[in-house]
């Protein structure tokens, strides 16, 4: 079984198919890997219909080539060993869909500008550009820099969260109160008693303090894991106080939690620090999952107090990302 089919088995076999309490997705891709989507409208009866109020949402910046030899067209990155390419036309289709919606419906969403090179340097002219025809953007990203098999199969040079062609992003982002969410493995899938990337996420920190960052799936990836790795997380907290993490695709089930049941170091790294985590579904494009995806936090939001309860489920990813941004 393949591992998108795996997840997916993984997902529809959860019980609940609503959060126990009203949630913000904080993670969700408006298309799949082909940038084909379920539209606007299907998305708002998928949040409806699971208790998610709000929803962080953003294309995919890269597309999945379909190959003259392939017989069957691909679907996901990695359905066959084509290549896959930046492509900038995923921020339009998801600026066309919002602009359908009323003012009131809109406030429902964060939309974020992710369809850029994060290896060319004129990377930052495109971010412009997109901001200056779409006023109502709430951030960068998600930005793919390191991520295992993707980052093999994306044609360019390899993207990391430090490429100077990024530097003067972040510098707009923070000029800007715009905040930004990376993919950033912390280390590689053959690594797994150091962190091999992790410099490279806290070179980043330190050189744009102002700069607001959210870290996709708290820095893991397939195969990407470390036994201590709650322990990392609580010290860059204890570091960098212009970092966040969101707790997505399969952290979750592969790592915070045995048997949906939160293990104890975790649950004491979310206490300890609960205005740094928000939660999101990582769906790309297609979200008749959506309610159950998110539903699968509930034992965590359960363990949590009242206070730890909204700040995870709600307060952080709409403090971060539905501010209103400066747009001077």
């Amino acid at each position: 079984m393949s591992y998108h089919a795996n997840f997916h088995k993984k997902i529809t076999a959860h019980p609940d198919v609503r959060a126990v309490v009203p949630v913000i997705d904080a993670h969700l891709h408006f298309v799949d890997f082909v940038q084909e989507s379920d539209g606007i409208h299907g998305l708002l009866k998928a949040m409806d219909a699971g208790g998610v109020i709000k929803a962080v949402v953003f294309g995919l910046p890269v597309k999945k080539k379909w190959e003259s030899f392939e017989k069957k067209p691909p679907h996901y990155y990695l359905d066959d060993n084509s290549p896959c390419y930046y492509f900038n036309q995923t921020d339009e289709i998801l600026a066309r869909e919002f602009e359908k919606l009323t003012p009131k419906v809109r406030r429902r969403f964060a939309p974020l500008i992710c369809g850029f090179n994060p290896t060319d340097k004129y990377a930052v002219r495109d971010v412009e550009r997109m901001l200056e025809k779409y006023p109502f953007w709430r951030g960068v990203g998600e930005i793919l820099c390191r991520h295992d098999d993707l980052t093999n199969l994306t044609k360019e040079e390899t993207a990391r969260v430090n490429h100077p062609a990024l530097f003067d992003i972040y510098e707009l982002c923070s000029a800007r109160k715009l905040p930004v969410l990376i993919h950033q493995n912390s280390t590689s899938v053959s690594i797994h008693d150091e962190y091999e990337h992790l410099h490279e996420l806290e070179e980043v920190l330190k050189e744009f303090p102002k700069t607001q960052f959210a870290w996709a799936h708290v820095g893991m990836s397939r195969r990407v894991f470390h036994k201590n790795y709650h322990e990392m997380i609580v010290s860059l907290f204890d570091t960098y106080p212009n970092l966040t993490v969101d707790i997505s695709w399969i952290v979750y089930d592969d790592v915070i939690c045995l048997n949906l049941e939160p293990k104890k170091h975790w649950l004491e790294a979310i206490n300890r620090y609960p205005d740094r985590f928000a939660i999101g579904s990582d769906l790309c494009g297609h979200f008749e999952l959506l309610g159950r995806t998110m539903a699968r936090y509930n034992k965590l939001l359960e363990r949590l107090t009242p206070q730890g309860q909204n700040m995870i489920a709600r307060d952080n990813a709409e403090r971060l990302w539905f501010g209103e941004p400066d747009q001077t």
